[in-house]
């Protein structure tokens, strides 16, 4: 004798195929959701910061200030002081100029995390704090002096540095520099020309550290 093999009835395809269909929507929607994610905290993360415009730096007796375009990665030259410390992954910046020798640049860098802007916020400070010794270390017959300007209290800190820096039969150079940080940016601002630490404009400068901190994440 043969024994019959059960079939499926007919109303428990329908049924499968609902679950089915309510597990693959669900699927969909919780990879959409994933991908709205990524792609969000992606774009957060590749958005430029605010940056100084040309009426926020010191004025210039004879001149405007001439802002250049906020351009991602890192000046061709590094700037002044912070050679090989500036990381070019997630920075931007933005060169000015006037009329005359006077000139800045910002540097602006989105880190990982407040972590990783808290180390390079010091790293910078070094960098600036021993320049001058490093530039008469490289630079025989030169003179050089640095100050101290102190801290600011803007956001999570910002520090005002000067450096001053001259050879026999050249005209002297100075700058300024500030350094800051909110939450997980760190910024980086210089400013120069032909001078003593005395003919700097600091009370001003300091001004507009305390802007290029404030502007980080408008």
């Amino acid at each position: 004798m043969f024994r019959r093999t059960a079939r499926s009835t007919g109303p428990a395809r329908p049924a499968r195929t609902a679950r089915t269909a309510a597990v693959l929507a669900a699927t969909a929607a919780a990879a959409t959701a994933l991908v709205l994610t990524a792609s969000t905290t992606s774009s957060a993360a590749v958005t430029a910061p605010g940056f100084l415009a040309g009426a926020d730096l010191p004025p210039h007796p004879g001149s405007a200030w001439y802002a250049g375009k906020v351009t991602k990665g890192l000046p061709e030259f590094a700037p002044f002081c912070a050679d090989g410390v500036l990381p070019a992954t997630g920075s931007w910046y933005r060169d000015f100029g006037t009329e005359f020798d006077t000139n800045a640049v910002q540097v602006s860098v989105r880190t990982s995390s407040s972590a990783a802007a808290i180390k390079l916020k010091a790293a910078l400070e070094r960098k600036v704090a021993a320049c001058a010794a490093d530039w008469l270390r490289k630079t025989p017959g030169g003179t050089a002096s640095w100050q101290d300007y102190g801290k600011l209290s803007v956001e999570e800190g910002a520090h005002v540095y000067g450096v001053h820096t001259s050879m026999p039969e050249s005209e002297p150079g100075v700058h300024l520099f500030g350094i800051g940080r909110d939450g997980s940016t760190v910024t980086f601002v210089r400013w120069g020309q032909m001078g003593y630490l005395n003919e700097a404009p600091v009370p001003a400068f300091k001004k507009t550290t305390v802007r290029a901190v404030n502007k980080l994440n408008p």
